[in-house]
């Protein structure tokens, strides 16, 4: 079994420790411990009787739920099979420009997607970017590429402010931001762009409800982006790319403010207790994170 490119694979890991994957704690993929909400489990129960029947293929309750959840007509929010199908969609998109810049190191599934379509990708390293948010001024002739990036920033854990990213839409001809992990902030912290989405044609957003909510199984995301590009990334996939169950539990889920406010509560003392316990082994040096997940630097071969 060759090793996975994306984390969370337990089947692999078990056949290489020779174990059974119970007996694994897994932090290969950055999913909280505190999932899934009951809420969810409840959801998913009610609508065990309907799985004689197919999906609505338009998602009209959960494109609902979501539109109140964001304050943003429904046309502009389109449900998926997990963030990794909709990523393969703005991947098609992106091959169709001269270029996609990309800050490395970034998440696999990304170079997965633009390869998938032969996307030419051009990179620039992190470390820079956080030094100097303006390096893709560098980019010559950026009218005819793309940029892909994600806020938080996974692997490093840094949070882009919003100021930070809206120069770049007038830039790029497309500009994708994948906010998995966002919703780990507060409110009041948060850096999204979902309150601008609608003054920017060239903007995708992409969300996952699989970390946030612990429900990787279930695989839900789901993309905010200009209704006409919706409707052609719907031209482009299956009919019903969410099940019943998924559907139900992210309805559900958006609406659980009590579990939001219990993460929103949880993580920084417990990202603060993992930071503070990493750094005191020796040749080990974590770095800030706004997420769930924590970049470590190590002296040792890892």
């Amino acid at each position: 079994m060759r090793q996975p490119a994306h984390g969370g694979n337990l089947a692999w890991a078990a056949a290489l420790a020779g174990c059974p994957p119970s007996a694994i704690l897994d932090f290969s993929a950055s999913i909280s411990p505190l999932g899934p909400p009951k809420s969810a489990i409840a959801a998913i129960e009610s609508q065990l009787d309907h799985l004689r029947h197919y999906p609505d293929p338009d998602y009209g309750e959960l494109r609902l739920a979501l539109s109140h959840f964001h304050q943003l007509p429904l046309e502009w929010i389109l449900p998926g099979n997990g963030s990794a199908e909709l990523l393969s969609l703005a991947g098609r998109d992106l091959a169709q420009l001269a270029a996609t810049a990309l800050i490395t190191p970034a998440f696999g599934d990304y170079y997965r997607a633009l390869a998938a379509y032969h996307a030419q990708v051009l990179e620039f390293p992190s470390l820079v970017f956080r030094t100097s948010p303006l390096i893709f001024d560098k980019v010559q002739k950026t009218k005819d590429k793309g940029l892909l990036l994600n806020n938080p920033h996974n692997p490093t854990g840094v949070l882009f402010s919003r100021e930070a990213i809206l120069p770049y839409l007038e830039k790029f001809a497309l500009v994708v931001v994948d906010e998995a992990f966002m919703d780990f902030l507060p409110p009041g912290q948060e850096q999204s762009l979902i309150q601008v989405v609608q003054e920017y044609p060239n903007l995708v957003i992409l969300r996952s409800l699989t970390k946030f909510y612990s429900l990787p199984g279930l695989r839900l995301g789901y993309a905010i982006a200009h209704p006409e590009r919706l409707r052609r990334w719907q031209l482009w996939r299956d009919p019903w790319p969410v099940n019943t169950l998924a559907a139900a539990a992210a309805v559900a889920v958006v609406q659980d403010k009590e579990f939001q406010e219990q993460t929103w509560a949880w993580l920084p003392p417990a990202r603060n207790q993992l930071f503070a316990g990493l750094a005191s082994i020796p040749g080990l040096q974590p770095l800030e994170s706004a997420a769930n997940f924590l970049l470590v630097e190590s002296q040792q071969p890892s």
